[in-house]
């Protein structure tokens, strides 16, 4: 998020929440103006190339050589004991993560409008960087979703057989919507949108988004083949969102061959100094 800090008089509350919710959706659509914005998008696009590549050979030859044999292992669907896992693997849920990270979103509206100066400027940031997990995650599940009614594969067991190749092409029923799945595309465009913000915590969502992917397969909601798709599409999702962001100076920098990174978190003194926004230098 970005907005103005001090222009004119004080206006009130209301006319503030307006003003910061405006231009925090504005930043999103502006033009992008990054110098380096060219070969980041051809950096881009060769990452994108080599992992929808690498992760379609890959679903194909799970398809092929181990769907069958990794469902017919797992326990049966709707065994008792699987409790904790019902729970554990709603933490990948799409709806839940774009609801926390909504909410999130509407907090720091609300309270940065009552705010002015630095303040202000240091929770926007923060509200930026929430708009770039959000949106990882809302674009890579809408992606997903089209696949799903495109693709129309039956979930394990669906029709009575433990049959990986059951396709039904734009069926459109939940039961035939297993890829790619849902829960590891979200895990994984929110595993790799926090570590590109914070990367000391790669190792720990990208752990979690393992677990949820896991989560999948024990249930018997998923192929394998059907996690490794959601966790291409989650990243690439992700990817490209970053690219967006970094384009029009949001919360990433791009260095001289291409190379996104983080611009310094909501505490440092850079950010303090630069008091306008969460935009790069």
């Amino acid at each position: 998020m970005r907005a103005p800090n001090d222009i004119g008089p004080p206006a009130g509350y209301p006319a503030q929440l307006l003003a910061v919710s405006w231009h925090a959706l504005a930043q999103l659509v502006r033009t992008p103006s990054h110098s380096r914005r060219a070969e980041a998008a051809r950096k881009l696009a060769r990452h994108s190339l080599w992992l929808s590549a690498t992760g379609a050979a890959l679903v194909i030859v799970l398809m092929v050589a181990f769907d069958l044999t990794e469902i017919q292992l797992m326990p049966a669907r709707g065994t008792p004991s699987l409790w904790p896992i019902r729970i554990l693997t709603d933490f990948g849920k799409d709806e839940y993560v774009l609801l926390v990270l909504g909410a999130a979103l509407v907090a720091v509206a609300f309270v940065a409008a009552g705010l002015h100066g630095t303040r202000r400027a240091l929770l926007l940031g923060l509200g930026t960087r929430l708009q770039f997990m959000f949106l990882s995650v809302a674009v890579s599940a809408l992606v997903a979703e089209i696949l799903k009614y495109l693709i129309g594969r039956g979930r394990p067991f669906v029709g009575g057989q433990a049959n990986p190749f059951n396709f039904i092409p734009f069926e459109g029923t939940g039961a035939y919507t297993s890829l790619p799945s849902g829960h590891a595309v979200a895990a994984f465009a929110l595993a790799f949108a926090v570590s590109a913000l914070w990367p000391r915590l790669r190792v720990f969502m990208f752990t979690y988004a393992i677990v949820i992917l896991l989560t999948r397969l024990v249930l018997l909601a998923h192929h394998p083949s059907d996690v490794v798709a959601g966790a291409m599409v989650g990243t690439v999702g992700a990817l490209a969102v970053r690219y967006w962001f970094a384009a029009r100076r949001l919360g990433f920098a791009i260095r001289a061959d291409g190379t996104i990174v983080p611009l310094p978190g909501a505490v440092s003194s850079r950010l303090k100094r630069v008091a306008h926004g969460a935009s790069a230098p």
